[in-house]
């Protein structure tokens, strides 16, 4: 039906609002099958870069699933990076790398942590607090090579002094030991 209606678009004119939104909807059923490679073809089809930067930025906005809101995040950043605001592109590239990190721990736990897709901080110190060591290794070495050369308001030396701050309370004792006299 999808399709249908694009064709019908291309032999008369439809308003501007009404294509983002036939094409925002493709977009979503494509992206929820789980079809990146015809969501791809579609965005490449759009032949407004307007029109095309509207529908990618209201569907990553509709927050899809996991590999959706992905795929959404870094279209718009290697497509659009020079469009989008400063905040906007912190923003993005954010979620782009929390749903990376959500991607490296097993499936079954990526539900408990999908709200802190937008917020790899954030979600690094969750998995700190819930004692996911292993999990944080893998995470911290997914955002380092994320991190280098980027700018995205946080730096490699915030998760350094995150995992500081830990690894410090880990050590911190609220009891003082008693020294045994002979």
């Amino acid at each position: 039906d999808y399709e249908l209606c694009e064709e019908w678009g291309h032999l008369y004119p439809v308003p501007r609002e009404d294509l983002i939104n036939l094409h925002r909807g493709h977009l979503l059923h494509l992206l929820e099958m789980g079809d990146m490679e015809k969501a791809l073809q579609l965005l490449q089809r759009i032949e407004d870069p307007g029109i095309c930067l509207a529908i990618t930025e209201q569907s990553l906005d509709q927050h899809p699933h996991l590999a959706a809101s992905h795929f959404l995040a870094d279209y718009l950043t290697a497509h659009f990076y020079a469009n989008l605001t400063t905040a906007r592109r912190n923003e993005i590239q954010a979620l782009y790398m929390g749903s990376k990190v959500l991607l490296t721990l097993p499936e079954f736990s990526r539900v408990n942590y999908f709200h802190l897709s937008s917020r790899p901080l954030l979600m690094l110190e969750q998995l700190l607090m819930n004692m996911k060591v292993d999990w944080v290794a893998v995470a911290v070495h997914t955002l380092h090579q994320l991190l280098a050369g980027q700018e995205i308001g946080f730096a490699v030396e915030d998760i350094d002094n995150l995992l500081s701050k830990y690894a410090e309370k880990a050590l911190n004792f609220p009891f003082a030991l008693k020294e045994k006299r002979s």
